[in-house]
């Protein structure tokens, strides 16, 4: 399955052979697996299955893993290229998303091996290559960190 209706019919869900289709990152750097709801010129939802396989646990507190805040930002950034290439089409995949502001950055709680977290991304403006978003992340419907940032599209 590549993209189809999701089955609450409210927007569409993109696997993660497409989802490496629409946007440049890979392993070890990839944050998201999976993106639902999907409304171009609106909103996504980013999925991250967070695994105790992740290099950086290794070092970010091996006692007590915790998932760092910054890949949890990074999450919302790619769950928002995603929803910039859905919005712009085909002819933009590939091309680079830039973080330009990150603004507002709250983080609630811990993010563990095990978690599943949901990306709530919603587009707050767009003007030319220049978008801005608001995003919040939630496990198991607690937010645990939000942010609002603004990214450029640029050509790679």
């Amino acid at each position: 399955m590549q993209a189809s209706e999701n089955q609450a019919g409210t927007g569409k869900t993109i696997d993660i052979s497409r989802i490496l289709e629409m946007i440049p990152h890979r392993y070890p750097f990839l944050m998201i697996d999976r993106v639902v709801d999907v409304i171009a010129g609106q909103s996504a939802v980013g999925i991250k299955n967070v695994s105790i396989n992740e290099g950086h646990f290794q070092g970010h507190f091996p006692k007590r893993p915790v998932m760092p805040g910054v890949l949890i930002i990074e999450a919302m950034a790619q769950t928002s290229a995603v929803l910039v290439v859905e919005t712009l089409g085909p002819e933009s995949e590939g091309k680079l998303v830039y973080f330009m502001t990150v603004d507002n950055a709250r983080f609630r709680k811990p993010v563990f091996p095990g978690d599943q977290v949901h990306i709530h991304v919603e587009k707050l403006r767009a003007r030319s290559n220049v978008w801005k978003f608001q995003g919040r992340a939630k496990v198991d419907g607690v937010t645990v960190a939000e942010a609002e940032y603004s990214a450029m599209i640029l050509d790679q």
